[in-house]
């Protein structure tokens, strides 16, 4: 899943699924397009999250939900000494993106978000960057994530209403009032907040337009 669709930008849009029609990967090539606005929101969402993780200062890293694993990979070369994990849904286009990314401390799983296949606290961090939106049990998702979670949890979910109408703005989903596919939750800035308030010490939040980001401790 990683990030969803930048809410301002250009470029067409295409819903990835796995063979079991979920929705995994990205909606809309942000890392790989040459519209400056987007970019521009792209590089600075990886700065804060990258922010966000370096006041946590992990030794291990699990990224729940971490789609085509762009993200996960410039943490395990950011963060060179620590082991790097990410995890997503079975797809084979998934698959294929995560065989080619290479590093040392790097590796990929199959996983589903609400049953993770790791021991309790066996990661510093774990992550879930703009997955939760898409998930059906958000709740049961934090729970697993809280219970793998030795020190902390980055989180990041685009902020509502500002997302949809965002889209809107630009002319994008306007069938479905500016909701990017595969986006099951919506959260306000404080509802985000008051929920991750369930799992731990909310010590930092972010608010890069239009996303919001957490840094939960444990």
């Amino acid at each position: 899943m990683s990030v969803a669709e930048p809410a301002s930008g250009g470029g067409s849009a295409t819903t990835s699924t796995n063979a079991a029609g979920v929705p995994t990967g990205n909606t809309y090539d942000k890392y790989g397009t040459a519209n400056p606005v987007v970019r521009a929101l792209v590089d600075r969402f990886g700065r804060t999250v990258d922010g966000l993780l370096d006041l946590a200062a992990p030794r291990s890293i699990l990224d729940v939900g971490c789609g085509e694993g762009v993200l996960t990979q410039r943490w395990a070369r950011r963060y060179a000494g620590a082991r790097v994990v990410g995890v997503d849904l079975d797809d084979a286009a998934l698959r294929a993106d995560w065989a080619a990314r290479h590093e040392a401390n790097l590796s990929f799983a199959v996983a589903d978000a609400a049953a993770l296949p790791f021991e309790d606290a066996s990661f510093d961090v774990v992550c879930a960057i703009e997955a939760l939106e898409h998930v059906s049990d958000p709740a049961a998702v934090l729970g697993q994530m809280r219970r793998c979670a030795r020190r902390a949890m980055v989180v990041s979910v685009p902020r509502e209403p500002l997302w949809r109408v965002l889209n809107v703005a630009r002319g994008a989903y306007w069938r479905d009032l500016g909701n990017t596919p595969g986006h099951l939750n919506h959260w306000s800035r404080r509802s985000f907040i008051t929920l991750l308030e369930r799992y731990g010490e909310v010590a930092a939040v972010r608010s890069p337009l239009p996303w919001t980001m957490l840094l939960v401790r444990i």
